[in-house]
């Protein structure tokens, strides 16, 4: 009983701090509108340009079929990995030192802000499958592999976003997070099959590759909203990769959050 009374103890706490980040977006809505810019460029100018060229083989598919999943992966990216940002702010604003005497566990801080993460992110599928309808992608529209992408999305961002705040525990100031930020996020993205089949790559960024979140959140996505792809992994082993990657990184992050209050 005690285990099951501390169990959703944890999951309320992470929930109501998840949910305190959300609400974040009543007060700042345009936050989503700047969102929709990226991916519509994306999509349009240089998928369209990309699709004439005919240079990649994307087997049964177009190339704007192959490219959609791949940028919503790239937005749920670019969303995430700057969200260590706001811990930064929240040090300097004392909010950190009031969750660090809080009896709120540190992993329940961590994962409450990947969870705003994942919320945030679900707007981008939203902009996405609109987009792709509209640009004649095929995309599967049953209920089922619509969910999947969802928590997909939650998934990938939950990794980025805490991966974002172990920077940030590292950094310890904005300059220096900003940074990284943006080395790690040009990498990330070229170093994953968002552009162009993992094949098409040379051995040794193959083997990046294999160990890029993004590129199982990539197949995975296309996995489930394209009807004529076939896997380069089984989607458990995708599912499996971002589920692994999260535990890992909300772990570390537990343990680094409190140097953002040295």
């Amino acid at each position: 009983m005690r285990v099951q009374d501390a169990t959703v103890s944890f999951v309320r706490k992470t929930a109501s701090l998840a949910e305190m980040e959300v609400r974040k977006l009543k007060h700042d809505p345009t936050e989503l509108l700047t969102r929709v810019v990226q991916p519509v460029l994306w999509l349009l100018v240089f998928g369209e340009v990309m699709a004439k060229v005919r240079g990649i083989d994307t087997g049964n598919l177009t190339y704007m079929e192959f490219l959609t999943p791949g940028i919503l992966a790239q937005s749920v990216l670019f969303i995430a990995i700057f969200y260590g940002i706001s811990v930064i702010w929240e040090r300097d604003l004392g909010i950190v030192h009031k969750f660090l005497a809080s009896p709120t566990p540190r992993s329940a801080l961590v994962l409450g802000k990947a969870l705003s993460a994942g919320v945030r992110g679900l707007s981008q599928a939203l902009i996405i499958y609109l987009l792709a309808i509209l640009i004649g992608v095929g995309l599967d529209l049953n209920v089922l592999p619509v969910l999947g992408v969802l928590l997909l999305i939650v998934l990938g961002a939950g990794v980025f976003s805490t991966l974002s705040l172990v920077i940030a525990c590292i950094v310890r100031t904005r300059e220096r997070f900003m940074g990284i930020g943006q080395l790690l996020t040009m990498p990330l993205f070229f170093a994953s099959n968002a552009l162009y089949p993992i094949s098409m790559m040379p051995s040794w960024l193959q083997a990046i590759a294999a160990v890029n979140p993004l590129t199982y959140l990539v197949d995975a996505l296309r996995a489930l909203m394209l009807p004529n792809y076939t896997a380069e992994f089984p989607l458990a082993v995708d599912f499996g990769a971002l589920v692994l990657a999260t535990v890992v990184l909300v772990l570390i992050g537990a343990r680094l959050y409190p140097r953002l209050a040295r």
